[in-house]
């Protein structure tokens, strides 16, 4: 059986630590294959100084048929610039109804191309969205950890912990129960 691809898709500066707890496990996972996917071929450079090859660009990627989801952790990229070819590529993989996982400053990336005005959804602040030519979903933003609705996973900056559950979830990694058992460890620590 072929293996399903996770993109991460990476930017300059973007946040190591958001994304990480997910990719693990994924990684882990026979079923899945995490790849990196990006606007160019140039390595990306963390905000924590880890320096990601890229496995693919967003035009030369195809296989929609084997992509089980997309995850854009959060950076201080997407603020700065519109990434219209990032945007491009999501809603082509919304499309094919691939999952699309987002946190933090990634948030903000998907309210300001219009992915989240009609769905519930979360992020670090709805005035940074409001800020944003493009948002209209005020009144849909939810003061939450984590948000799913609708095909997208939306976080706040602290939720990665969260974030990674609610992915766990949607790829069926493991039995529910094994899951939240993962949850409650990371979450709550093993000693309290």
């Amino acid at each position: 059986m072929q293996e399903k691809e996770v993109l991460l898709i990476l930017t300059d500066r973007w946040a190591d630590w958001e994304a990480a707890y997910a990719v693990a496990e994924i990684n882990s996972v026979p079923t899945y294959a995490v790849k990196t996917i990006a606007t160019d071929r140039a390595a990306k450079v963390s905000i924590g100084g880890i320096r990601a090859e890229i496995d693919y660009t967003i035009d030369s990627y195809h296989n929609f048929d084997n992509l089980a989801m997309t995850i854009l952790p959060g950076g201080f990229a997407w603020q700065e610039a519109r990434h219209d070819e990032i945007a491009a590529f999501i809603k082509k993989t919304r499309d094919f109804q691939v999952p699309v996982a987002a946190i933090c400053g990634a948030t903000i990336f998907l309210g300001k191309h219009g992915f989240l005005n009609e769905i519930k959804h979360t992020g670090d602040d709805l005035e940074l969205f409001q800020k944003e030519h493009g948002y209209d979903g005020q009144g849909s933003y939810m003061s939450a950890q984590i948000v799913v609705e609708n095909g997208f996973i939306t976080a706040n900056e602290t939720a990665a912990v969260d974030f990674a559950h609610a992915i766990f979830h949607i790829l069926e990694i493991d039995t529910n129960k094994e899951i939240d058992l993962w949850y409650d460890k990371f979450k709550y620590g093993m000693v309290r």
